[in-house]
């Protein structure tokens, strides 16, 4: 189980793969492959993400898709919204109902705007690292990195 919308995790696996070589041009078919995404919904998300400054695009047989800012720069929060995959985790509107109710509902905006938070300062270079750790640790030499 998830609390991100497949919009939001495709998004996130998108960046994570422009990320490994943040400078290099790849094309939306090199992306899909490499993640084991549809193409069609890739590029719409990546249109998305390129509307909203994390990417940047060139046309043509060397163009592409590739990072506009340093991975340390995007924001899990940034990207998840750009495609629309905001974490939603409770209904904010109606403050009806017993008192009970309106103190969990209390809590659970509490806990909306403290995760909103983590997500802001969370960015793609953070997840990299893990990436990386994950990959090294599950590696024949069985590795490990340590932050």
């Amino acid at each position: 189980m998830s609390l991100l919308r497949r919009s939001g995790l495709q998004a996130l696996q998108a960046l994570l793969e422009l990320g490994s070589e943040p400078a290099r041009w790849r094309s939306v078919r090199e992306i899909a492959r490499a993640q084991e995404l549809p193409e069609p919904m890739l590029e719409q998300l990546l249109l998305q993400l390129r509307r909203a400054g994390l990417l940047e695009a060139r046309r043509g047989r060397l163009g592409g898709y590739r990072l506009q800012r340093p991975p340390a720069q995007i924001s899990v929060a940034e990207a998840l919204s750009a495609v629309g995959a905001d974490l939603q985790l409770v209904d904010t509107g109606e403050t009806c109902g017993s008192a009970e109710e309106q103190v969990l509902r209390s809590m659970g905006v509490r806990l909306q705007r403290a995760m909103e938070r983590e997500l802001l300062q969370f960015n793609l270079e953070e997840l990299l690292f893990d990436l990386r750790s994950c990959r090294e640790s599950r590696s024949s030499e069985g590795g490990l990195m340590l932050g």
